[in-house]
């Protein structure tokens, strides 16, 4: 198993705005394959406010995009001290995973209460009522991913959950020597669910060894430690905070660099036919 040496972190974007002797030259892409969007261009002027929200700001990291990653939404959401919506979700057929990143968070689904913890996921059917609260006096920060619902035949609809990452087994990737685990917050063989989200293990020096092509569309939020990545044909040097956003087929590979682990928020599209239109 991974052992950190330094205790896991949840990066969140730093907001602010760089002083103007900064050298604005900086690493972020974007490319018809994938884009990275690095922890320093989330600043404070890049966020939005949204519609029946209130004392909130997000990062809209990525939405859907004709001919590029088409499936989902991914945001980083800042509640300030009692911020946060009781109707959150402005479409009927979407459905939510929210991860915590820092402070307390009051979650309710459905009536049902869940107070919530840095670590702690939390998944949202589509069309469950629900609603949000930051109860500290502190800012809390969480990571939103959306994605509309497509339903397959008569069987029963899903449930909530929520669980901590702590609760969440790490599953040693074959081959790996413990080097390269997967937490997955969702039961694999539960094909109700049209996606998951893990978080992705690399002990220093491990890694992703061969480049990865799949048809699952994937938004990476780096929550700790440091890697070199392949995203198509570059390499890149990524750290905690910044996301990564690849379309279907990008090619993929990783190895882990520092001296802490490397973490990752992992969304993918999973268990269903590939359309046959576009559109």
């Amino acid at each position: 198993m991974i052992h950190p040496k330094i205790a896991p972190t949840y990066a969140f974007p730093p907001g602010g705005l760089p002083a103007q002797d900064v050298d604005p030259t900086g690493s972020a892409i974007f490319t018809t394959a994938y884009a990275v969007l690095p922890a320093k261009t989330q600043r404070d002027i890049v966020t939005s406010f949204l519609p029946g929200w209130s004392g909130a700001r997000a990062w809209i990291l990525a939405r859907p995009l004709s001919g590029f990653a088409e499936t989902f939404a991914q945001l980083a959401v800042e509640l300030s001290p009692g911020g946060g919506s009781a109707t959150p979700e402005p479409d009927p057929a979407g459905q939510a995973a929210i991860f915590v990143a820092s402070g307390a968070l009051r979650l309710s689904i459905g009536g049902t209460r869940h107070d919530l913890t840095p670590g702690h996921l939390a998944y949202i059917p589509a069309g469950a009522p629900w609603q949000i609260w930051n109860v500290s006096d502190e800012p809390a920060g969480f990571h939103w991913i959306r994605k509309r619902y497509e339903p397959i035949g008569s069987l029963n609809p899903l449930e909530p959950f929520v669980r901590h990452e702590t609760d969440v087994p790490n599953n040693a990737m074959p081959g790996a020597e413990g080097l390269w685990e997967t937490q997955r917050f969702f039961d694999p063989l539960d094909i109700r669910h049209d996606f998951h989200v893990n978080i992705v293990n690399f002990a220093p020096g491990g890694r992703i060894p061969f480049a990865e092509t799949h048809v699952m569309e994937h938004g990476l939020y780096v929550l700790q430690g440091t890697a070199k990545y392949l995203l198509n044909t570059d390499w890149v040097e990524v750290g905690p905070g910044d996301f990564m956003w690849l379309r279907a087929f990008c090619p993929q590979a990783c190895i882990a660099t520092g001296t802490e682990p490397f973490r990752y928020l992992l969304y993918k599209d999973v268990n269903r036919h590939p359309r046959l239109t576009l559109g």
